[in-house]
């Protein structure tokens, strides 16, 4: 796992919108970059409305927010289109961003074990260094302790 102060590993990825999308463009912003397992499942459907509930409040803070999974271009499109995201949904079909961050993982569901993404968030600074990381995340909740801690307070 990535460590507050660690160089957040860079990439370029293709959108939702079908556009080259790499860290490097948001170099003196703030990034909130979160990992998610699966378009339209019932826990990352939560989780996009509520970045997307809150992304004008973000956005005057300064942050952006990328989302990534496995999923392909056309489902993130479908499921950014679906529930009005706006905000890039990057994919990683070939889970080699999802591995940099460490979040490609052994899952385990029903007594049966498979690899899937661990649902994570890393906050990047201005510098393009891992500031928070938020493993295992619950969704509940998430969004507004991110913006507590972008606003200074201990959460």
């Amino acid at each position: 796992m990535l460590k507050p102060g660690d160089q957040a590993p860079t990439f370029t990825l293709l959108s939702s919108e079908g556009k080259k999308v790499s860290l490097r463009d948001f170099k003196g912003k703030k990034v909130i970059l979160y990992f998610y397992p699966k378009d339209n499942t019932s826990g990352c459907t939560k989780e996009a409305c509520s970045f997307q509930n809150n992304i004008a409040l973000l956005k005057k803070k300064g942050l952006v927010v990328l989302g990534v999974s496995a999923d392909s271009v056309e489902s993130h499109a479908k499921f950014a289109a679906k529930y009005g995201l706006q905000f890039p949904l990057l994919s990683d079909e070939a889970k080699e961003v999802l591995k940099a961050y460490h979040v490609w993982k052994e899952k385990s569901m029903y007594g049966r074990k498979f690899m899937g993404i661990e649902r994570t968030t890393y906050v990047i600074d201005e510098k393009g260094n891992v500031s928070h990381v938020f493993p295992r995340v619950k969704v509940d909740g998430h969004v507004e302790e991110l913006l507590t801690i972008v606003q200074g307070k201990a959460v």
